[in-house]
């Protein structure tokens, strides 16, 4: 075995509230983590500027000042947290083989993996352009919906997700404007049906986006063009919102762990454990249907204290660190 091989008892795969929180708790049970921050560093909620509903902000936080606190308290307490990002894994043997940057190799006891998912945007210049500037773009209404309040936005998308959340901004906003592309909803029949039936939501069929607009800092309209006259026309809006699906970042792991039909890990009930002895997950690469901050964290407490629980039932000596060995 090549003295390159690094030995750990507890590695975690992804950095967010999910990692970090697996860090701080599996730091606190002498579990020596070492955590890779993986290609986005304090994961999707570096991209948001304002977090008020997470306990213990009273006062609301940013997104990446959440994750450099978070950060923190997990280095505060000794967990290894290491810039790179994971290439391959070999889960075929009772050692969980993992590959950082296509070339350092570890073998872990217990893996975690916070990896997170990624929601899917239209990808137009104008939508990446507000996105990034945080001025009027989200993927999330539960997270940003309260800062639209009494105001008009646009919404993105026909699948029960996208009805749940056009159904939950109407409650907050003065006027929806759905964009379906096609002449009807994917969605359920019963969800259709409310946001059909919601009196400030309008739905524009066969229409699709065609530039987010704004005065180069926040949004102030949408234009939208209809697929059947190809007219176009612009819709007042401060907020625009895209609700067309995530994609879990768990390709890496096809083959090994158990996926759902969209490539989401499937969790033992109740558990963060996976199909494979000393694998867990935690956050949004199994969470499709919550995908919040604090569930997140939840979970990545659960997959630590589930990490622990099987290094004890294995014997696992939790005072030997992390060892380079051949």
């Amino acid at each position: 075995m090549s003295d390159t091989i690094e030995r750990v008892k507890c590695l975690i795969i992804g950095s967010g509230p999910a990692g970090y929180t697996a860090a701080i708790y599996a730091a606190r049970a002498n579990m020596s983590p070492v955590l890779y921050q993986g290609t986005q560093p304090g994961g999707q909620l570096t991209t948001t500027n304002e977090v008020e509903n997470f306990p213990g902000y009273p006062e609301g936080v940013t997104g990446p000042e959440m994750m450099m606190e978070l950060q923190k308290q997990a280095e505060r307490f000794e967990a290894d947290v290491r810039d790179g990002w994971v290439t391959k894994v070999d889960f075929s043997a009772d050692v969980h083989k993992v590959w950082v940057n296509g070339e350092k190799e570890i073998h872990a006891d217990t893996v975690i993996i916070s990896t997170g998912a990624s929601a899917k945007y239209l990808g137009l210049d104008s939508e990446q352009k507000y996105l990034k500037l945080g001025g009027g773009v989200s993927a999330c209404a539960v997270c940003d919906g309260f800062f639209y309040r009494n105001q008009e936005v646009v919404i993105v998308g026909a699948g029960d997700s996208a009805c749940e959340e056009a159904h939950y901004l109407s409650k907050l906003c003065k006027k929806v404007t759905m964009l379906v592309r096609r002449d009807e909803f994917r969605a359920s029949k019963i969800m259709a049906e409310r946001v059909k039936n919601t009196e400030n939501i309008e739905i524009l069929f066969n229409t699709e986006t065609d530039e987010v607009l704004g005065d180069g800092q926040v949004v102030h309209g949408v234009r939208v063009y209809n697929k059947e006259t190809k007219e176009k026309h612009d819709v007042p809006a401060t907020g625009f919102f895209v609700a067309i699906g995530h994609k879990p970042n768990t390709d890496i792991f096809k083959g090994f762990l158990d996926l759902d039909e969209t490539g989401y890990i499937i969790n033992v009930p109740g558990t963060a454990k996976t199909n494979i002895e000393g694998v867990f997950v935690s956050g949004d690469a199994a969470d499709h249907v919550y995908r919040q901050a604090i569930t997140a964290a939840g979970t990545g407490c659960m997959a630590a204290l589930d990490a622990e629980r099987y290094l004890a039932s294995k014997d696992v000596n939790f005072e030997v660190a992390t060892s380079t060995y051949n």
